[in-house]
């Protein structure tokens, strides 16, 4: 019999004769293929049949067992010429119902089948109850099958989606057929699209479409569904992965969807823990966090266990963890509210080392989250196997004892004494406890929670000494009196606990609104730069004021901006840079790496590429939640960087695109025109060349032929070469004061010889004003008109040009009694190398849209109507004083 070869240690070759075997149960076992989805309607059956059409132009043999249609077309199209096998009829209830032939399917035994609805359930009297075992038959058979299969119906899954639906899936799938599987092909679909396919009647009938888009066909059922789909397709990749490396000797560990959560503290422990944590993520393939609660109403960390804090959210950070600070009444209701918000399944926190007494005085923090994880697991954990020091485990939080405040909150308790007494001994005052309440307010509000406490039991000693008989003595005689100390101690700790808070609160809100309030001045003065200079200098500016200390921008190309002037980085500083640009991570001082530095550079990082780098000198190592600030100032700059390169970028390309579409569409429109004149020209000469015998006058004729049409071809030159300077924004305007009149009359007197006896009116008053514009561009605008009336009216119809000034605006009109303007086409007139439906006048479509491009570029506007004859009106605003002018 033969032996199986064992590897030898460090060996990565597998095994030949594994291999081998292997291979031979391959291909003797038929393979099932599933197309998966997360709801109905998303393609599947679409998508199987689209691959069996494939695998029958291959010249495979492909059956079609049974396929549901369901009335949809597109996917009735792909059955057309494929071989369709007969289905079994069961009579149920006075209706027929067709199921799969299983005894049809094995006699034809084709090479691939093609089985829809994996979870169906069969008609009564069928061979087996549910379809799914009708499959593993036919697999058992030998014959491939091909299915579809939606992830609501795994067994596995039921309860999920009955939680996430409110829908009891009745028809399940055991998960070991999807195990069986030997491929499973997602068939995804945008949950957006899915419901527009459903409100157009291709998932269900209206009335069911109806119901089902108001229970489980909502937007948030469908995302829910679509990531149970996609984790269990990636389980089932995760499973070929194995067995890939398993076949190749690969020994390398993958990720999974675990997701963990570690609570830190300042305790020294902590450290210990993040460490253990790491470990247990690594092994889980799993991200992780690393969470911190700030409790509301509890007196601020010490200095020392403050920073002690930040070490260990450092540690966390750098070892690959996301860091969050959570705000809370309480440290268990905070973290299980995070952890149910972003679907952690294991929390992890140390081991208590404090006396059990104080689990029963303040509550125990294992038992709560233990009691209120629900589905999320709690690890209890002890870290690594290294022992705190004696001076670390007294540096507990409020170990730091400053004297200041509690000899403060003496003298106030004093005070309060003082004036109690002289109340009482002046004016008889019966309720001097009174001050003693507002002297633990004050102690709350000014000195902190500790001595605010301190306060209340110093006033309950002082009240008892001073004010209650026996006087000056801690004696009590009246037993009614302890009911009074009981509740002004009371009163006075709950007031000090609630005055903590709310200053702690307002200390977070205002810390809170000075964010925003950077972020919302960053925003605003980002939005409003146009070049990447001004989104630099804005940026430093902002980031200066933001973090109170000097800021530098430096640019991909190593350009820098600071603010204030002058605080440019020095010598070594740029090494910092350039490695937090390299990493695309912080550096510099206060973070793992040159923690030394003067300088903390954070990179200007969008997708996946680094702009630049936002460079601070403060004088400390900024706190945690201050880097991350600074993190989010540095992605806001990038974006605004960002969106100034794809502005520049897509103006480039449309000028490029307008550039393009100017060529083609001059080429296919000017040929023509510039062909005419030319061929008439190469005849005229070679004419003239050619004909020794010609009479003075047709010589004479043919010349003049030739000037007309060189004449011809150097205003379309002209017009393509004022057309591509106004459209390439190349033509500048030399603004001169000049009368209209004198511009007017310039462009009659160039068409002189054009307008031959032809009428022109003009009705341009005397007292019209000078005009800021630029002459020759003006000129050539009213000639472009009125050659355009010259060529479409009859020579005996008159033209007027009239001109008046209506609220600072200059308006011209030249108007004609021809035939007009097409219905339709006082729009198109004006666009480049448009040509109206004109017979026998030859033209390339640029005159209008140059006298368009021209009015615009001075700021007014040109457009076209009908009038007995077209109309054109040019609207020049009025700008500016003219000069004076002598009579």
């Amino acid at each position: 019999m033969p032996q199986e070869r064992i590897p030898a240690a460090g060996d990565p070759r597998p095994d030949p004769e594994a291999l081998l075997l292997r291979a031979k149960e391959e291909a003797k076992r038929a393979r099932l293929r599933i197309f998966f989805g997360f709801a109905p309607g998303v393609g599947k059956t679409y998508r199987m049949l689209q691959v069996a059409r494939e695998l029958v132009e291959q010249e495979v043999d492909v059956a079609v067992g049974l396929v549901e249609t369901h009335g949809r077309y597109e996917t009735a199209a792909l059955l057309l010429g494929m071989p369709l096998l007969p289905r079994r009829k069961f009579a149920y209830r006075g209706s027929v119902l067709e199921e799969l032939d299983v005894d049809g399917v094995l006699t034809r035994k084709p090479r691939v089948v093609l089985v829809d609805e994996l979870a169906h359930t069969n008609a009564p009297g069928s061979r087996h109850q549910k379809r799914w075992q009708d499959v593993m038959e036919l697999l058992d058979a030998g014959i491939d099958v091909y299915t579809t299969l939606n992830v609501q119906h795994l067994e596995s899954l039921n309860d999920v989606v009955a939680q996430i639906t409110g829908v009891r899936v009745r028809e399940t799938v055991p998960d070991a057929v999807l195990e069986r599987a030997d491929e499973i092909e997602l068939v995804d679909l945008a949950p957006e699209e899915l419901l527009v396919r459903l409100k157009e009647g291709k998932v269900y009938i209206a009335a069911q479409a109806e119901r089902a888009a108001t229970h489980f066909f909502r937007r948030g059922n469908l995302l829910a569904l679509r990531e149970l789909a996609l984790r269990q397709v990636a389980e089932h990749v995760d499973d070929d992965v194995l067995e890939y490396r398993e076949a190749h000797g690969v020994d390398a560990t993958w990720a999974t969807s675990e997701r963990i959560l570690v609570c830190v503290g300042p305790a020294p422990a902590s450290a210990r823990l993040v460490r253990a944590v790491r470990r247990m993520a690594t092994r889980l393939r799993g991200p992780w966090v690393a969470a911190y609660v700030e409790v509301s109403g509890r007196a601020p960390l010490a200095e020392v266990d403050r920073v002690r804090l930040e070490a260990h959210l450092a540690l966390a950070e750098s070892l690959g963890a996301s860091i969050v600070r959570l705000d809370g009444l309480g440290v268990g209701d905070a973290v299980l509210a995070y952890a149910r918000k972003h679907n952690v399944t294991r929390i992890v926190l140390g081991k208590p080392t404090h006396a059990r007494i104080w689990d029963r005085l303040r509550g125990s923090l294992l038992d709560e989250l233990v009691r209120g994880s629900g589905n999320i697991d709690v690890h209890v954990i002890s870290g690594d196997d290294e022992r705190t020091t004696p001076t670390e485990a007294a540096r507990v939080p409020g170990a730091s004892f400053e004297p200041r405040p509690y000899l403060l909150a003496s003298g106030l308790v004093a005070l309060m004494t003082a004036i109690g007494w002289g109340l009482r001994e002046a004016f008889h005052v019966p309720d001097v406890e009174m001050l003693y309440l507002v002297a633990v307010m004050f102690a709350a509000l000014r000195l902190g929670r500790g001595p605010s406490i301190f306060v209340a039991g110093l006033s309950v000693a002082t009240y008892d000494f001073f004010f209650v008989p026996p006087y000056y003595t801690l004696a009590v005689r009246d037993g009614r009196y302890l009911l009074t100390f009981t509740m002004m101690f009371g009163l006075g700790f709950v007031m000090s606990a609630l005055a903590t808070r709310v200053q702690r609160q307002e200390r977070a809100a205002r810390s809170r609104e000075e964010r925003t309030r950077a972020l919302y001045a960053l925003s605003r003065e980002l939005g409003g730069s146009q070049a990447e200079p001004e989104v630099a200098e804005a940026a430093a500016r902002q980031a200066a004021e933001a973090f109170g200390v000097p800021a530098v921008i430096v640019g991909e190309d190593g350009a820098e901006t600071a603010w204030p002037r002058g605080a440019a980085l020095q010598g070594s500083e740029h090494a910092v840079g350039k490695w937090a640009k390299e990493h695309r991570t912080l550096a510099g001082l206060g973070t793992a790496t040159l923690p030394g530095a003067k300088v903390l550079c954070a990179p200007l990082v969008v997708g996946n590429q680094v702009l630049g780098v936002l460079a601070l000198r403060p004088e400390a190592a900024l706190p945690h939640e201050q880097r991350t600030f600074l993190e989010t100032f540095a992605r806001q700059i990038a974006f605004a960087l960002e969106r100034v390169r794809l502005t520049e970028q897509a103006r480039q390309a449309a000028i490029k695109a307008k550039t393009e579409e100017l060529r083609s569409s001059l080429l296919s429109s000017v040929s023509h025109d510039l062909r005419t004149p030319l061929g008439v020209l190469t005849g005229t000469a070679s004419t003239l060349r050619d004909e020794a015998t010609l009479s003075p006058q047709t010589q004479r004729e043919l010349l003049d032929t030739m000037v007309e049409e060189a004449e011809r071809l150097e205003r379309l030159v002209k017009n393509l070469l004022d057309m591509t300077r106004l459209e390439g924004g190349e033509l500048a305007l030399k603004r001169e004061w000049v009368p209209l009149v004198e511009v007017v009359g310039s462009a009659l007197s160039h068409l002189e010889h054009l307008l031959g006896t032809r009428a022109v009116h003009t009705h341009l008053p005397d007292d019209l004003p000078l005009v800021s514009v630029d002459p020759v561009l003006l000129e050539q605008l009213f000639i472009n008109l009125l050659e355009n009336a010259i060529k479409y009216t009859p020579e005996s119809s008159p033209l007027t040009i009239r001109a008046r000034v209506e609220s600072a605006t200059l308006v011209v009109e030249l108007a004609d009694q021809g035939p007009g303007i097409a219905e339709g086409d006082e729009e198109r007139i004006f666009e480049r190398f448009y040509r109206g439906a004109h017979q026998g006048k030859s033209s390339a479509g640029l005159g209008l849209a140059i006298c368009r491009a021209i009015a615009e570029a001075h700021g007014g506007t040109l457009t076209a109507r009908n009038d007995g004859g077209a109309v054109f009106e040019f609207r020049l605003p009025l700008q500016g004083t003219p000069p004076t002018v002598e009579a």
